[in-house]
């Protein structure tokens, strides 16, 4: 049997039915090679390159041809590309960080050139601050913020209000306001809380349990977006929200909203320059989906499957090859 075609030269020509299958089997290929790095359809191919941290997978950066292009071999819960080009990573207890750290590290020789070894149970994040100093977030019986500089020396602490019970669930993405506030996501207490650093005082609480605590909306990375909107990632609730000033929520994405089951412990989240929203899903194994980008009327453009486990945090670096701006925003 015999299909007809045309060919450029408008001259009939030929082609066999093995050779038709073939053809269209290529074509499934390259539209699911599409489908795996991007939206094939009416915008562009999105690709993007980023830092990601977890316990399993390290400290990597993925290019935007989903390959390793440097890998730091410690677990870390978050982390940033510095504008120095080095990697500022908060370190999971180690044998030489029992209580885990910080350290920043030369990303071409993977030297060590600072590092703060933590004080209680745990550290878990790290901000590179505008004046040079850090801040961390350090987890234990006296759950703080705490600032350092270059040297080490605690120049600030900070108490955080939260419960005592479990030290590894008091807080996760502490960052500091460009108010100069502290904005902390505690999760076993269903609240971002914003904090005064001079005095402790808890001027803003934000919650996640309107839902229910069963749901467990535990509030793990806690923006606040230029508009003075909040968003929010609520790990085993598997769902971002975003609430207004007043705490109201205005925006979410679920998996029902998707139509599948992208969402797995989301942890990070990152709101990119263009407004669409990139989460991180944890426990995401194997061949599933570990990081995915959302637009604001919900359609996925982007999704990345390598590794073979989940990020706890992620930085995207850049996107089809220009450097993402305004990184703040995770």
């Amino acid at each position: 049997m015999l299909k007809k075609i045309v060919t450029r030269s408008n001259h009939p020509s030929y082609l066999s039915l093995s050779g038709l299958l073939l053809l269209l089997t290529l074509l499934s290929v390259t539209c699911f090679a599409l489908s795996s790095t991007g939206y094939a359809g009416d915008e562009a191919i999105v690709q993007h390159s980023f830092l990601g941290m977890g316990k399993a997978n390290k400290a990597v950066i993925i290019g935007e041809d989903g390959k390793v292009e440097w890998k730091f071999n410690m677990p870390a819960s978050d982390g940033w590309v510095l504008p120095n080009g080095n990697v500022l990573l908060a370190l999971y207890g180690t044998k030489g960080f029992p209580n885990g750290g910080v350290v920043e590290v030369d990303r071409k020789t993977k030297k060590i050139v600072f590092q703060y070894k933590g004080r209680q149970k745990e550290t878990s994040t790290v901000q590179l601050l505008p004046d040079g100093t850090f801040l961390i977030a350090e987890l234990g019986p006296e759950p703080r913020a705490v600032v350092i500089n270059r040297k080490g020396d605690v120049l600030k602490t900070t108490p955080l209000q939260c419960q005592r019970k479990n030290a590894h669930m008091q807080t996760r993405m502490l960052r500091m306001l460009p108010n100069g506030n502290y904005i902390a996501p505690h999760l076993l207490d269903f609240a971002v809380k914003e904090y005064k650093p001079k005095t402790g005082e808890v001027i803003q609480v934000i919650v996640t349990d309107e839902r229910g605590r069963d749901k467990r909306d535990w509030p793990f990375t806690a923006i606040r977006l230029k508009n003075g909107n909040t968003l929010i990632a609520c790990t085993n609730g598997n769902r971002i929200i975003e609430t207004d000033a007043e705490g109201k929520i205005v925006w979410s994405v679920t998996n029902q909203d998707l139509g599948e089951k992208l969402f797995n412990d989301a942890c990070g989240a990152q709101r990119l320059p263009n407004g669409n929203t990139v989460i991180s899903s944890y426990r995401a194994k194997g061949n599933q989906v570990k990081l995915f980008e959302v637009t604001r009327d919900k359609r996925v453009v982007w999704r990345f499957s390598g590794m073979n486990s989940g990020f706890h945090h992620f930085q995207i670096l850049t996107t089809n090859g220009k450097p993402v701006k305004e990184n703040t925003w995770k």
